[in-house]
C-alpha cells in the first residue's frame, strides 16, 4: 500500500510516517519503481506509535515496543524492555506531578498571602493552623510490623551516590565523614493545600512525615551533642518541594532528594506503592564511616523516633 493509505488506516499524517521512517521505526519496502510500498505490519506499528504517543511516550522511546511486536509477540508490551520502557514513562510522570503539586502550593500560600493582606488575620497564623493537620497524628493508625527488609543494611557499605541537597549542593553519601550521620528516610511529607495520596492513613507507617521531621528539628542540637556530625532526611520528592518544607518547618538541617530512588536499588531499601507512586518506606540509618552502623526500621509513632535514636545514641557513645 502507498503511503498515504497507511497514515489514513492508522490515522496519522504521511509526515509523521516520514518521521517514523527517518528514525528506522518504519522499514517499508521498495518497489522496481522506486515508491515504498507498506504492509499489514507497518499498519500495526505506526499504530502503536500513535497509541504510545497518546500515553506520553515519545515517539523515539517506542522502539522496545515496536521490536516487540516484529519479533512475534501478541502485543507490544509483553517484552521485558516494553515494561521497562513504561516504567520511565511512569517515573518522568511523577516528578513532573511532584513539580506541578509544587508550583500549586506556592500559588495557594500566596493566594493566601494576597487574600489577607490587609486583614486582621494573618496568612502566616493561618498556616499555622492548616499544618496542624499534618503535625497531630491520629490515634487509630495502623502500626508497621517488621516484615524484616532492613535487617540486611547493619555493616552495609554506603554507595558512591550524590545526591542533590536543599542547600544547593550534591552530597555524596559515602563522603561524609568518619563519624556519625543520621539519614531518617520518608515517603513524602504533606503540607498545607496539597492533598495525601488516596487511603494514606491506612497505610502502616505513611503518615506522620512532618512530625517526625519537626522531632529531628526540635531535637537536633541534642543529637550534635550525642555525638552526630550532621542530621539528613530523604525522601524522593523533589528539591524544590523539600525547600519549601525546611523554610516552612524551619528545618536545622538538609533535605536529600533521591526522585529516582537510587539509594533503594543500591541498598535494596524497602518500598511500596500508592496512588501510583513508589515511595519509600520510613526508617534511618546511623552511618559511620561510610558504613551503615544501624538502622531503624519499621519506625513508630513517628513524633517520637527522634526520641528513639537519641536513646539509641546515648546508649551507644563513640
Amino acid at each position: 500500500m502507498q503511503i498515504s493509505e497507511l497514515a489514513c488506516r492508522a490515522g496519522v499524517t504521511t509526515k509523521a510516517v516520514r518521521y517514523y521512517e527517518s528514525l528506522g521505526l518504519l522499514t517499508p519496502e521498495r518497489l522496481a519503481n522506486g515508491y515504498r510500498d507498506y504492509n499489514e505490519h507497518d499498519v500495526r506499528l505506526t499504530r502503536e506509535i500513535r497509541a504510545l504517543g497518546g500515553l506520553g511516550i515519545p515517539v523515539e522511546r517506542t522502539r522496545p515496543f515496536l521490536d516487540c511486536l516484529t519479533a512475534g509477540h501478541q502485543n507490544a508490551d509483553d517484552c521485558p524492555a516494553s515494561l521497562a520502557g513504561y516504567r520511565d514513562a511512569i517515573e518522568e510522570l511523577t516528578v513532573r506531578i511532584e513539580g506541578l503539586a509544587a508550583r500549586r502550593a506556592v500559588l495557594v500560600a500566596r493566594l493566601q498571602r494576597a487574600a489577607h493582606r490587609g486583614s486582621h488575620v494573618s496568612p502566616d497564623n493561618e498556616e499555622e493552623g492548616l499544618m496542624t493537620d499534618y503535625t497531630d497524628l491520629p490515634a487509630d493508625l495502623p502500626v508497621p510490623e517488621d516484615d524484616g527488609a532492613a535487617a540486611h543494611l547493619p555493616g552495609t557499605k554506603v554507595p558512591p551516590l550524590e545526591l542533590r541537597g536543599t542547600g544547593g549542593t550534591a552530597v555524596r553519601l559515602d563522603a561524609l565523614g568518619a563519624g556519625r550521620t543520621v539519614i531518617y528516610i520518608y515517603p513524602l511529607t504533606g503540607r498545607p493545600g496539597v492533598d495525601l495520596p488516596d487511603g494514606w492513613d491506612s497505610i502502616p507507617g505513611a503518615r506522620g512525615c512532618t512530625p517526625e521531621a519537626c522531632g529531628f528539628r526540635d531535637h537536633h542540637q541534642d543529637l550534635l551533642a550525642a555525638g552526630v556530625d550532621s542530621v539528613f532526611g530523604l525522601s524522593s520528592q523533589e528539591t524544590d518541594y523539600q525547600r519549601e518544607v525546611v523554610e516552612r518547618l524551619k528545618l536545622p538541617f538538609q533535605m536529600l532528594s533521591d526522585p529516582a530512588r537510587s539509594l533503594a536499588r543500591e541498598l535494596s531499601l524497602p518500598t511500596f506503592e500508592t496512588s501510583g507512586l513508589t515511595l519509600y518506606k520510613r526508617l534511618t540509618l546511623i552511618i559511620r564511616d561510610s558504613v551503615v552502623e544501624y538502622a531503624f526500621y519499621p519506625i513508630f509513632p513517628t513524633n517520637e523516633h527522634a526520641d528513639q535514636v537519641l536513646a539509641w545514641l546515648r546508649e551507644n557513645p563513640l
